[in-house]
This record gives structure tokens, sequence and C-alpha cells, in this order.
């Protein structure tokens, strides 16, 4: 069954979800790099749908604050995303390289006592001595994601010297100490934003955020970096290329 005749035999409801769907990657995809939709009938026909599913499945994008319709111009993308790959290690500045300029706003920068979830993960004893930092990321001028960074007390306390601000941290990890980063286990669940951190990024109260949970070692295998990262999920989609292997 092609794409056509798979959204012509769904029910109405579920075929203008479906068609949602197809756009919202084709969006996010960069398909429409001018910022502007097709007119209905147009994406009808690209998309194998009736007008009505179009009118539907766009009404569902405007609801979810991707598109909005604008007399006399049409249909636009209110703001695109940016892909971010989970299948490489690499910090927000690089991945987002050539969308824009990202700045980081550093709200602190610090040495404090580990509170015992990070000590654990850090493989640390209650208590111990790490360097607190905590970022408000912009990308292109416009707050993407509020970061909170503890690093163990080597490798953190020489970055407080370093351009936070300016430089991607991974970067200055691997400068600094003289090693490469080797892996990071990434964890990426949904949470609704609260009133400090829908303020600083911007958004309603209770708008739903991705939130990351990273841990990240140098290549000899010793943890050294534990971040919890509240990012804007209208500004960004966080992709992957994964293998099947054996069973």
């Amino acid at each position: 069954m092609d794409r056509a005749d798979w959204v012509s035999s769904a029910p109405r409801a579920e075929r203008a979800r479906q068609v949602a769907d197809v756009l919202r990657h084709q969006i996010t995809s960069g398909a429409f790099p001018a910022g502007a939709l097709p007119d209905e009938r147009a994406l009808g026909e690209r998309l194998g749908a009736s007008r009505n599913a179009v009118r539907e499945a766009l009404g569902l994008l405007r609801a979810e604050g991707l598109v909005e319709r604008r007399q006399g111009v049409g249909t636009l993308v209110v703001r695109p995303k940016y892909g971010h790959g989970l299948d490489r290690l690499a910090g927000l500045a690089e991945a987002l390289e050539g969308y824009g300029e990202v700045v980081n706003e550093v709200r602190s920068a610090g040495v404090a006592a580990a509170p015992p979830a990070i000590a654990a993960r850090l493989g640390l004893p209650p208590g111990a001595e790490v360097v607190h930092l905590e970022r408000l990321r912009r990308l292109a001028g416009a707050p993407l994601s509020l970061d909170t960074t503890y690093l163990t007390a080597d490798i953190g306390l020489p970055l407080l010297d370093a351009d936070l601000a300016g430089r991607d941290l991974f970067a200055l990890i691997e400068e600094t100490c003289g090693r490469r980063l080797g892996r990071a286990d990434v964890v990426v669940h949904a949470v609704t934003a609260g009133p400090d951190t829908a303020a600083l990024l911007e958004i309603p109260v209770g708008t739903a955020v991705f939130a990351l949970e990273r841990l990240t070692f140098l290549d000899d295998g010793r943890p050294v970096d534990a971040e919890s990262i509240h990012v804007r999920a209208d500004r960004l989609t966080l992709r992957a290329t994964v293998h099947r292997g054996p069973a």
C-alpha cells in the first residue's frame, strides 16, 4: 500500500493525524526552507490526501505551535526545529554548527559539594568537591536549553577560567585535560516546565520539554561530567540512526 492509499483508507480523524505526522516530519527535516507551506490543494496532491484532511492536519500543527496561518500570506512555519543526533557524542554547539550563533549565558559557575545522586553517578564519595555549572543556551538569540552540569574537580576547576560563554564544554574538557572523551550514557524523557525553567526558556508554565540526563566518560572509562539538560521541544528534534544487532 503506497502513502496515498494508506492515508485515504484511514478513518477521518486518524487520516488527519497521519497527514499531520507526515507534514511534521517534513517540516522538521527542512522540506520547506523558505518557511512557507504550499496551499492546501498542493499539499493534498503532494500527500495523496483530501483538502479536508490537510486542513484538519494543519489545525493540529497550529495547536502544537509548529505553524501559523497569516491572512494574505498562507501557512508559515513558526520557527524551524533543529536536529541533534544521539548517535554521536557531540556538544550541542557542535551539532548545531551552521544554524546560527550559539551563546551560553553562564548563570552560575563554582565549586560545590556533590549531591548524593550526582556523587554516585560520578563514582565519588558523598559530598565530594565538584564543579557546578548552570548555563542558558541561546541559538540565534532565542532560548534553546537550560543546562545543569556537575564535573569532577580535576576536570572542572580548570574550566572556571575558560570561555564558558562562547565555547562548547566538550571541546574545553578535551583541551584542558589533554584526553579525549570516550562515550556518554543518555536518557531522554519528557517533563513539564516549572515556573523557573519556563521563565528562562520563555515558554508557558507546564509546556512539555525534553529532559536529557547525560553521563559522559573519558576515553579511559572514567565518568567526569553529569548533566541534566532541559530543551525546548518546539525548537529541537532528537535523531539517531540505530542498527539491529544479533538477537
